[in-house]
């Protein structure tokens, strides 16, 4: 009993060393943005987002406020084969479209998000060991969510995935993975972190653009219950693109993040849901 009581204790203790080790991590990038960023001011700006930019934000901000009203006023219908094709074509012709506006404004996609910047490995590496310093913060913010929805104010899973812990058959899955893996980190992170945090960056300011777009990110999946937690993952993804200068880190992010969602799902054994 006393060795289990030591071994409690000496898991909490290494817990808690891990969540003060995260927030430092992300404390200090915050710290080195503010830093740079201040530092830069005066030195001239290189290409940037103008105003036909902005009046595409608002159009698109307004159409995600719009469908995130709707959502809301009508019951949750039941997501197959076909919902999940049709919002694969909707977030490809959606990424399409935002790409072939800017290339007509002859803005420089390459060097505004770092697709360059840094390296395969770099990427891959920088990606991983900030979303395993990411996990802490959105853990916190789903129990403190779930603190307040413990009498049953709803699921904390999203929609998506109870469509893949209940699908039947191997191609709806990999459907799923496809999309949550593939397309929605490419498509997400291009639309929330490369233009809208671009454009908000640019008339709002850093913070204020990290706060907003983070907000619409977690609103845009209509689902309450996660609202917290998704809000916490958009925080760290836009910091980790800022800091970074390469929106493939947050990419790699995003869709390391829901892979392991996904494999935890798949293999329930691994882990208590």
């Amino acid at each position: 009993m006393v060795f289990a009581s030591f071994s409690t204790a000496s898991g909490a203790v290494i817990n808690a060393l891990y969540v003060v080790a995260c927030v430092y991590v992300y404390v200090s990038l915050i710290r080195q943005i503010a830093a740079r960023i201040s530092t830069n001011a005066l030195e001239p700006s290189g290409p940037t987002f103008g105003f036909a930019e902005a009046v595409l934000a608002v159009a698109l901000v307004a159409f995600f406020l719009l469908t995130i009203t709707l959502a809301l006023s009508v019951e949750p219908k039941k997501i197959g084969t076909r919902e999940i094709v049709s919002e694969i074509v909707f977030q490809v012709g959606l990424l399409l479209f935002i790409v072939a506006f800017l290339r007509l404004r002859r803005l420089d996609l390459n060097l505004l998000g770092g697709f360059s910047k840094i390296g395969l490995r770099r990427t891959l590496f920088t990606g991983t060991v900030l979303l395993i310093a990411a996990y802490p913060l959105i853990a916190l913010a789903d129990v403190i969510v779930q603190h307040f929805l413990r009498n049953g104010a709803g699921s904390s899973r999203q929609m998506i995935v109870e469509v893949f812990t209940g699908s039947e058959t191997i191609g709806q899955r990999v459907l799923i993975i496809f999309l949550a893996v593939v397309l929605a980190p490419i498509g997400e992170e291009f639309l929330f972190r490369f233009f809208l945090y671009g454009v908000f960056k640019r008339y709002c300011g850093w913070f204020l653009a990290l706060a907003l777009n983070s907000l619409l990110f977690a609103a845009a999946h209509v689902h309450f219950p996660s609202f917290a937690p998704l809000f916490a993952l958009g925080c760290c993804l836009t910091i980790a693109y800022e800091w970074s200068g390469s929106i493939l880190v947050s990419m790699t992010m995003h869709a390391l993040f829901n892979a392991v969602m996904l494999t935890l799902l798949a293999f329930p054994e691994i882990l208590p849901q």
